[in-house]
């Protein structure tokens, strides 16, 4: 086992990149495992419930369960609908990859009708289903969004293996996703490339508020967050 790790871990840090340019976002079978990478301008979403462990506390598992299960089952069918490609879970947590030119307009419309749906779908019907629950636990969640260029390539070793996304996007929208102040959370990339549907309220009034980043971030970055939402 040892001289495998060994050999391991000196071809991976000696062997030579194998790295393209891609316009859609990969399978895992489109990287080769042996320093393969493809390179992407892509916006990465990452939505994520919030409290699931204190849920856990409250409620027996399989109540808990349900209620990750419908809030993941959710943000993935309407990710896919607006266009996005799911490449990651994380127990409560998933993670989708758009690319084109409209790839910020569908990401931020995906979060809109993420909000919605927790807002006026999920959280009814667990009031419903368990009023109980409804006393100690209101369902919140979190998403994140950032654009850039990132570097996809596989992680793990040879049958047990998935995508690994490189650079600021990934990891700033995987970082706002945990900033709870908002439910939806946009870096100045995402807000700038935004039409008007996506910023503006009937009325000509801006649903987002700005902020410095240093809260959500730890560091100066121009942010905006919303609590809106937006029926799909």
């Amino acid at each position: 086992m040892y001289p495998e790790v060994e050999t391991s871990v000196f071809d991976i840090l000696n062997e030579p990149w194998n790295i393209t340019n891609g316009t859609v976002v990969p399978e895992t079978s489109d990287i080769v495992m042996k320093n393969g990478g493809r390179v992407v301008d892509a916006t990465y979403l990452y939505a994520d419930l919030a409290g699931s462990s204190r849920l856990a506390h409250i409620k027996q598992n399989e109540v808990a369960a349900k209620i990750i299960r419908a809030y993941i089952n959710t943000a993935v069918r309407i990710l896919r609908h607006k266009g996005g490609e799911i490449r990651s879970f994380d127990g409560d947590r998933v993670m989708a990859i758009f690319i084109g030119k409209s790839k910020n307009n569908d990401a931020v419309r995906a979060a809109l009708a993420i909000n919605w749906a927790v807002e006026c779908v999920i959280a009814p019907a667990i009031e419903r289903r368990w009023s109980d629950i409804a006393k100690s636990y209101t369902i919140g969640h979190g998403i994140g969004i950032d654009t850039g260029e990132a570097l996809i390539v596989r992680g793990g070793a040879r049958e047990n293996n998935d995508l690994i996304s490189i650079g600021d996007a990934p990891n700033d929208a995987a970082h706002l996703s945990d900033y709870r102040l908002w439910p939806i959370n946009i870096t100045e990339a995402v807000y700038d490339a935004l039409m008007d549907p996506q910023k503006l309220l009937p009325d000509g009034g801006n649903f987002w508020r700005s902020s410095d980043g240093r809260q959500a971030l730890g560091g100066y970055a121009p942010l905006y967050h919303t609590n809106a939402w937006w029926k799909i």
